[in-house]
């Protein structure tokens, strides 16, 4: 066995815990997650039923903490998990699942097959089993700030396009301020128009916020890719520059991975409860209008529907928020079939996006999605998920279908009532 094996295996015994241990145990091999996932819906390929992805570390810990597993073990009766069987399931591993919890939604016994995956991925990073693209990204993300390579000069150089447009500072390293904010690469770079329709938002609210020059970036490659050590790390940035400004709460952008790291997987990571609040920016919108301080004039008379980004959703419960917000500015929204906690994936959460061997399947396993938006009619989708949007955006133009994707806190910025 391998120095690199060894590791992984290593790892997956450590991370087979009391919960994972008990999943394998009461998994009544029904196949219903097979039909609650994107890529075994889509493809109907057996291999991508979402309990098989985790046969290796099935088969760890029967063999190591089963007392028939150890018995056979020690009879040479049970096949050891292997390097080659691992190079196998890396794709299924990585390419094909998002960890979008739909899976987990549908489980008879309760088992959260998302928290399963999450842990196997440890062992196979261990293992040297991760995509090189991911892994390029995590590397990025620690030795630099941004898995995109995203170095502060540019953060501020985006800063000085916004005062110019709006008028309106942009605070960096403000002590004492209400809110952190928080941005993925993918906002700096692709949407700058998220910072913009922030600032312009919290001026007619009145609140004070701040960006913090050595913590910007909320896309924890860390948690992707299955390495918790660096998660910890890329968390701890943000825990350092929120401690030390003394805010009150840290906002998660419109970044669905992001949201998870920092608001649930955070505090675990860090080892201890933060010292402030963690809200995702709908969460926030949403208060500041339900306590009368956003305030809209008009309504949108495009047809809009929404989607709901799965760990934004799904595994965090924002699902009401995103309604009321667009309830107030939209004219004719419509839901999606299966909307909600039941969403389907876009199909590049959990670093797929950022997996360019995958790009075949997605694109394929999108179809799903290409047929809840024509189910609405519409030719307008909003979302509060900055990679979400990319890959619609790539997804749409795949199958050339004229359907334009707008984030939900710029849709609201359209509409603000400002000057009053």
């Amino acid at each position: 066995m391998s120095a690199t094996l060894a590791k992984g295996i290593n790892s997956f015994k450590e991370v087979i815990d009391t919960p994972i241990a008990s999943y394998f145990s009461s998994c009544v091999h029904c196949g219903l997650c097979a039909e609650a996932c994107l890529f075994y819906n889509e493809t109907g390929d057996a291999k991508y039923t979402p309990i098989h992805k985790l046969e290796p570390l099935r088969r760890v810990w029967k063999q190591e903490y089963t007392l028939l597993g150890k018995l056979g073990k020690m009879l040479g009766l049970s096949d050891p998990v292997t390097d080659a069987e691992l190079t196998e399931w890396e794709p299924l591993v990585y390419d094909s699942c998002t960890m979008c919890g739909r899976c987990s939604m549908v489980c008879p016994v309760g088992n959260d097959i998302t928290y399963m995956i999450r842990k196997m991925r440890e062992g196979m990073s261990a293992s040297g089993h991760a995509p090189e693209d991911m892994i390029g990204a995590t590397a990025r993300a620690v030795n630099i700030g941004s898995p995109m390579g995203i170095k502060w000069p540019a953060v501020q150089a985006q800063i000085k396009h916004v005062q110019a447009e709006t008028g309106i500072e942009v605070p960096v390293d403000k002590q004492g301020a209400d809110y952190l904010v928080l941005m993925s690469s993918m906002e700096i770079i692709n949407f700058p128009e998220y910072l913009s329709a922030l600032s312009r938002i919290f001026k007619q609210a009145g609140v004070s916020w701040t960006l913090a020059a050595d913590a910007f970036e909320a896309t924890n490659s860390g948690i992707q890719i299955g390495a918790s050590d660096l998660a910890r790390e890329i968390v701890s940035r943000i825990v350092v520059a929120a401690e030390r400004l003394k805010v009150k709460c840290v906002i998660s952008p419109e970044c669905g991975h992001a949201f998870t790291a920092i608001r649930w997987e955070g505090p675990n990571l860090m080892g201890r409860p933060f010292g402030f609040e963690v809200k995702h920016i709908l969460e926030v919108l949403d208060g500041l209008h339900a306590a009368g301080k956003l305030k809209t004039r008009g309504k949108d008379k495009r047809p809009l529907t929404y989607h709901d980004p799965c760990q934004i959703a799904r595994r965090g419960g924002v699902v009401a928020q995103p309604r009321r917000l667009l309830n107030e500015v939209a004219e004719d929204f419509r839901e999606m079939p299966d909307a909600g906690v039941m969403n389907w994936c876009c199909g590049g959460g959990g670093g797929v996006s950022a997996n360019s061997r995958a790009e075949p399947l997605r694109l394929e396993v999108f179809k799903t999605k290409k047929r809840q938006i024509e189910a609405t009619g519409v030719h307008t989708l909003i979302t509060a998920c900055a990679n979400c949007r990319i890959v619609m955006e790539e997804g749409l133009e795949h199958y050339q279908m004229k359907v334009e994707v707008l984030g939900l806190t710029e849709l609201l910025a359209e509409y603000l009532v400002e000057g009053e």
